[in-house]
């Protein structure tokens, strides 16, 4: 690749083969510079820098960069229960994003707790009848529209589990 000054216009051009970086408009490359390659990298190699067995309960959520008011944070979603071992391997973590970077990519972490109960439905709760009380059980049966009398049904479970 040959660069070239046109000193008529004041540009720098560049002959032959271009990397796809060097193609992509200005706004493009600040929006890729300031946060969507640090966070699309450490999405891809989470695994390799908290470990498998933190890996099985966290990932990352957000990236925040350096600006004049605060450092540049991640924010890592925590399964309840394991926030301790999150933040006893806190320093390991920073430790593995900043040398997998090659600089200070990450000065603070912050983590944010989730439940992780997932509702496992039997086939009671699969059962359409006796969800309403009998006297209105019975209105919904008149109803001749089947979408209608479907949706009153739903409607009826909705606020029985309240």
């Amino acid at each position: 690749m040959q660069f070239k000054n046109n000193t008529k216009r004041g540009n720098v051009t560049i002959q032959g083969l271009r990397s796809f970086k060097d193609t992509l408009p200005k706004n493009v490359k600040k929006i890729i510079n300031k946060k969507g390659h640090i966070y699309s990298e450490t999405l891809s190699n989470w695994r390799y820098i908290v470990g498998d067995d933190l890996f099985k309960v966290c990932y990352p959520k957000t990236f925040k960069n350096s600006n004049k008011f605060g450092v540049s944070t991640l924010i890592v979603m925590v399964k309840r229960g394991h926030e301790v071992d999150m933040e006893y391997s806190k320093k390991d973590i920073l430790d593995k994003m900043n040398s997998f970077f090659g600089y200070s990519v990450v000065e603070k972490l912050k983590f944010i707790s989730f439940d992780d109960e997932q509702k496992i439905f039997s086939k009671k709760d699969l059962h359409q009848e006796n969800v309403a009380i009998n006297k209105y059980q019975n209105k919904i049966n008149d109803v001749k529209n089947d979408k209608i009398r479907k949706s009153l049904i739903e409607l009826t479970k909705v606020f029985k589990e309240k």
